[in-house]
This record gives structure tokens, C-alpha cells and sequence, in this order.
């Protein structure tokens, strides 16, 4: 019988995707190779894509995968894709990859089949290996620091985010390798958490922070956040869910130059 690892996979198994990761890593392109690329207003990228799956809640086994693709710079919906799908293979941390990816190549490749002229020029989503299965210049995005390398969520960190004053202003994640692993970006003007993102594949980290804040109406890069949005709506529509209750904005405060406070949407 097979010696079992974390998250029940067999060791074999972890072995087998520890080798194709570092295959996959081996082939990452992480300079600019687009010519749209170069350009400050990134003239000529027309569509931009996201990825994501959403969980039926209580059951981690079916999900939604969902692609969608975004007008650039306008950001409107052109094509989306949604599927519910059943994971067979565990959550394991730092191969999450090998558990959603699969559902997610196979959407891109319905697309490029079915409406090829839709196809992303830039994808946000699960970065370097979709990006290279795909090979599509792919942008990783996070919401919470990986701590990794060093790296921590800690007083030094926090402090170093309250210099991110506006959309845009952004600094450099440095583990102890004195390796540049991402930056950490305050994607929006209104939001006060930053973004971490880092570099996928065919696209510099420079470009990667630059095409992000100019996909960002709120503090989600738009792509992602549709994808997000019309997956739990999928699910909710296949299985005869009751809607959702709309969210209350959340509110921030902030000092008004005159020096009272006003109320800002995050």
C-alpha cells in the first residue's frame, strides 16, 4: 500500500508533482515578450481574462470554474465560460495548483476552439502554471501575503503599507534570498488593503504591477473579480439556490482636506 502524505496523496504522488513544478518553473518567462507590453497606455492589448473557482458551500469537492474574458481598457464582459466540476484530488498546500488548474485549462482550450478571435492577450489567475500550460503572459495576484521565504505579515511589513497612499504606489516583497518575490500594491485609491502580485509568466514585474492597477475598479483586478461573481451566480442558478442578499459597501474614513472626515467605499 502506498505511504499516504498530507492531504492523503500518496508520497509518489508529491514526488511526481514536486518534479513537474520545478519543470514548469524552469520555463518561466518572466521579462516582457509582448509588444503591447512596451507601451505606456499598453496600446494594442484589446482583452484581458480571469479565472476562479468557487465552492458549493459545505461540500469541497464541487466547484465552479469559471473563465471570463474583459474588453481593455473598457473592461466589459465579452465571453464567459462556467462549469460545475468535482475535484477528486485533495487541497495540499503549495500544490494547489495540480487541484484546480486542470478545470481551468480545459475552459481556455473550449474557447480557443470555439471563439479563437476572444482569446486573452493577459490572463490574471493561477499565474505561472496556467500560464505556461496555456502559454498565455499570466499575472499572479493575491490578496494575502504567502509567506514565504521570510517573508511575514508583520509590524515591519504593516508599517511599510501605510506609505502606500494611493492607487497605484506599491513596494518590493524581499525574502532572505534578497530575492524580489512579488509587490505588495495598493491596487486603488478607495481601497486600504494591498494587492500582492506577482509575476506568472511572459510579463516583467513591473508590467505585472502597471496592468493590474489599470484593471482594478475596486480593489480586485476586474477580471478575477467578474470571474468571481459569475461563478457563485452559476452555482446558484444550476443547483436553485436563493439569492444572495446584497453586501453593504464597506465604508472607510478619511480626512477631507478642509480636515473633517468623510465616508469612502473600499
Amino acid at each position: 500500500m502506498a505511504e499516504e502524505a498530507e492531504g492523503g496523496v500518496p508520497e509518489e504522488i508529491l514526488s511526481l508533482w514536486e518534479r513537474e513544478q520545478a519543470q514548469l518553473k524552469a520555463r518561466v518567462v518572466d521579462r516582457d515578450t509582448e509588444e503591447w507590453q512596451r507601451e505606456p497606455a499598453f496600446s494594442g492589448l484589446r482583452r484581458v481574462g480571469g479565472v476562479d473557482l468557487s465552492f458549493v458551500k459545505g461540500d469541497c469537492a464541487r466547484a465552479c470554474a469559471s473563465l471570463v474574458v474583459l474588453s481593455y481598457p473598457e473592461l466589459e464582459v465579452l465571453y464567459e465560460d462556467n462549469q460545475l466540476v468535482s475535484l477528486s484530488t485533495p487541497y495540499v498546500p503549495g500544490f494547489l495548483a495540480f487541484r484546480e488548474v486542470p478545470f481551468l485549462r480545459d475552459a481556455m482550450q473550449r474557447l480557443r476552439d470555439t471563439k479563437p478571435s476572444l482569446v486573452p492577450q493577459a490572463g490574471f489567475g493561477v499565474a505561472c502554471h496556467l500560464g505556461i500550460l496555456t502559454d498565455l503572459p499570466c499575472i499572479g495576484v493575491a490578496k494575502k501575503l504567502l509567506q514565504v521565504d521570510g517573508l511575514e505579515n508583520n509590524a515591519l511589513h504593516r508599517e511599510r503599507m501605510q506609505l502606500l497612499h494611493a492607487g497605484g504606489d506599491s513596494f518590493p516583497l524581499m525574502g532572505e534570498s534578497r530575492t524580489v518575490l512579488g509587490m505588495a500594491l495598493r491596487s486603488h485609491d478607495r481601497s486600504t488593503n494591498p494587492l500582492y502580485v506577482s509575476v506568472g509568466h511572459k510579463v516583467s514585474l513591473q508590467t505585472a504591477v502597471r496592468l493590474t492597477h489599470s484593471c482594478c475598479r475596486f480593489r480586485i483586478p476586474e477580471p478575477v473579480r467578474q470571474a468571481d461573481i459569475r461563478s457563485r451566480e452559476h452555482i446558484r442558478r444550476t443547483l436553485g439556490l436563493p439569492a444572495a442578499p446584497e453586501p453593504a459597501p464597506k465604508r472607510s474614513q478619511k480626512v477631507h482636506p478642509k480636515g473633517n472626515l468623510e465616508e469612502t467605499l473600499d
